[in-house]
């Protein structure tokens, strides 16, 4: 070792100094009064870490901020936001109306926790007659309306879409096959042979004939239903008439499949062609709200949604914030009826009238059939919002159960679960599933492609190693610096960041024409964030509306092997507050007789064979294998598709599609010489030389 020499003395290291932390509160938001105008605009609240925790409209920006810049007379919640706020953004626009409808599409887009949040926004399927092909197809259809044809909807659920166009295939025998299968048939497939369609792909109905089953169904679905029935119930008489009776029982069976199709739609509304009803139920801390929707005068069905919000809030304002976001993206009836007043009805109806481009009407009906309708929906809203709390308690319970069963320190609010699938090493995919409070949380799910080129084929111990690790790996950096900015190493779509930065002035308020930015594309898709009950934790209200992004425990498909790569990974990376559980399957792999690895203890233990969180946790298990499984085959699949040609350069669908003539599969192509690749159309020597030298020396590495 060397020693320093007598004269040199290092200077002893300062502490470094401590960031002071940033400014928060009323004195914050009162630094914008200065620049603020009078004019209608949007304004975000972010906090010290930049995430925005409150979007608002205003019709005059400087008096709203005013409101918030008093120390006092604040409810709990404002008072709580006001605190957290470090810094302020703004929009301003031409009306309150653009301020309404922008107001919303960044509420779908940062999804601020003190704002009313709908948690699930998938978009509604429609049926589609296409009317780009000769013999019209009718199809379930999702997104974008960029295919030619007539759009009836939009429905419920996929499963009221798909009984709908059953019944209809065996009313007007119309064809759901693709153009593709449609040009390549030579004989009527089953569907002809079952009396569900009417085969024009072979030419068993003239064109001319089945435009006319065309021409009816659509009749039909824009609700000139009975029309339609009176017309077959002609035809089947004067079929009877002629003692033609097979075309007449064939008429009849139509008339039949056509009252099913109305008896599905289970209120059929006089005077009502087009409208939307919403009805919204509080109870518990929670809000239900039912979503009717009728169309052509027929009830397409309803959807439950549980809106995510404070408990401060009153129900008309839940309910005039869930409209808002919900049409962001979807078409708007021309009647839309409410259960409950809302703060700003003629406001909402106006924006939605500008969104639509046409009259829109809000109405809270007092009597009549329409009164009927809102009350029907408010029975299903209290009847679900009943279902759901019901299934929160049970599953708070089976979370206390599985802490004392496992001997957990707290009750877990997120679980991650854990399980790798392949076939031999081949296509490997490492899958993890989460849950909490509100059972399964599918937009949490992850799946990770292996990436380890030295892994050992069917090496299922190095494939949790690597799957482990870039998980945590990635939440150990995220908890240092913030959420990361980059892609996720997974296959979901990273969530874009707030910016971070905290300016030493108020920014400059953004004047830019607001018709442009309340219809431009803001919005991004992200799933449920599901509400923690205050029984799990003592943290304060607005803490418990946000899902917690690293788990409490850990569950491992797999034994004490599986279990070691687990704390050896958790070690490596210091992470030291995450339970984890090895799940064994037991004795002939029999489910009921699971052993339970653990941390700590000698030897596994059983679960009692009826217990329910023994239940609990083998859904748990079977989900993560379900999802393991899925994104495996998904992938096998892309496999299975790939050629080896198409990754030569210069091989492109022509070339490929002459070796593929000349040779008959890519396997013999790679067996081919290099004069008998030249014998071949548009392959030259050199690209002879070229396709050559790819399959020999990728089989020499």
């Amino acid at each position: 070792m060397t020693m320093p020499t007598k004269h040199t003395r290092e200077a002893p290291a300062e502490p470094e100094a401590a960031l002071p932390a940033p400014a928060t509160g009323p004195s914050v938001i009162a630094q914008y009064l200065k620049v603020l105008p009078s004019s209608p605009g949007v304004y975000r609240m972010l906090d010290a870490a930049g995430t925005v925790i409150y979007v608002g409209k205003a019709r005059s920006l400087k008096a709203r901020v005013t409101s918030y810049a008093r120390a006092s007379n604040h409810t709990n919640r404002i008072a709580r936001m006001v605190a957290a706020t470090a810094t302020m953004e703004f929009v301003t626009v031409r009306t309150e109306s653009e301020a309404l409808l922008l107001e919303a599409n960044l509420i779908k887009r940062f999804r601020p926790r003190f704002n009313v949040l709908l948690r699930d926004d998938k978009s509604f399927p429609f049926i589609l007659i296409a009317s780009d092909h000769p013999a019209p197809q009718i199809l379930k259809h999702r997104g974008a309306r960029n295919r030619k044809g007539e759009y009836f909807g939009p429905f419920a659920s996929a499963g009221a879409v798909n009984r709908t166009i059953n019944m209809l295939e065996r009313a007007f025998l119309l064809r759901s096959c693709s153009d593709a299968v449609f040009e390549s048939r030579t004989r009527p497939c089953l569907l002809h042979q079952i009396k569900r369609c009417s085969a024009p792909c072979t030419g068993e109905i003239k064109l001319d004939d089945y435009a006319g089953l065309v021409s009816e169904a659509t009749r039909f679905l824009r609700g000139e239903s009975q029309n339609v029935r009176m017309h077959y119930q002609q035809l089947m008489e004067e079929a009877s008439e002629r003692l033609d009776y097979e075309q007449a029982a064939r008429y009849r069976n139509r008339l039949w499949a056509l009252a099913h199709v109305t008896a599905d739609q289970s209120i059929n509304p006089d005077g009502i062609e087009e409208a939307d009803v919403f009805a919204a139920y509080q109870e518990g801390g929670q809000t239900c709200i039912q979503v009717f929707f009728f169309r052509s005068g027929q009830n397409w069905g309803n959807r439950a949604y549980f809106p995510r919000a404070d408990r401060s809030f009153e129900i008309g304002e839940v309910l005039e914030s869930f409209v808002a976001q919900f049409y962001d993206d979807k078409p708007v009836p021309r009647l839309i009826l409410l259960s409950h007043k809302v703060p700003n009805q003629e406001l909402l109806a106006d924006a939605l009238s500008t969104k639509a481009d046409r009259g829109i009407a809000l109405r809270v009906p007092q009597r009549g059939s329409k009164t009927s309708l809102v009350e029907h929906a408010l029975q299903n809203a209290r009847d679900a919002l009943g279902r759901k709390l019901a299934e929160s308690a049970s599953q708070i319970t089976l979370l206390e159960g599985l802490r004392d069963r496992l001997g957990l320190p707290r009750v877990p609010r997120r679980i991650e679960v854990y399980d790798n699938s392949h076939i031999q090493g081949t296509n490997a995919v490492g899958a993890m599933i989460v849950a909490g409070p509100e059972g399964f949380v599918k937009n949490q799910y992850r799946k990770f492609n292996i990436k380890t080129a030295d892994l050992a084929p069917g090496d299922d111990y190095a494939m949790m190693h690597e799957v482990l690790t870039r998980r945590f790996k990635r939440l150990v950096l995220e908890d240092q610096t913030g959420p990361a900015l980059d892609e996720p190493e997974t296959d979901a779509e990273a969530v874009e960041p707030a910016s971070r930065v905290q300016p030493a002035a108020p920014p400059p308020i953004d004047r830019r024409g607001g018709s442009s930015l309340a219809f431009g594309v803001l919005r991004q898709d992200e799933g449920n964030a599901p509400t923690l009950e205050s029984e799990l934790t003592g943290v304060e209200e607005d803490e418990e509306l946000a899902f917690p992004q690293a788990p409490d425990l850990v569950l491992i498909d797999g034994g004490a092997g599986q279990l070691s790569i687990a704390c050896q990974v958790f070690a490596d990376l210091g992470v030291g507050d995450v339970s984890v559980c090895g799940i064994a399957k037991g004795p002939d792999r029999d489910a009921g007789r699971e052993h339970f690895h653990m941390p700590g203890r000698d030897r596994p233990f059983m679960l009692e064979a009826r217990d329910p969180v023994l239940y609990f946790v083998q859904r748990l298990r079977d989900e993560a294998h379900r999802f393991a499984i899925g994104a495996h085959r998904t992938k096998r699949r892309a496999a299975v598709g790939a050629n080896p040609l198409d990754e030569i350069p210069g091989i492109g669908s022509g070339r490929k599609r002459a070796l593929l003539k000349h040779f008959g599969s890519a396997k013999a192509v790679s067996r081919a010489g290099v004069d008998d690749l030249k014998s071949v159309d548009g392959i030259s020597a050199q690209m002879a030389q070229v396709i050559y030298d790819f399959f020999h020396e990728r089989t020499k590495g």
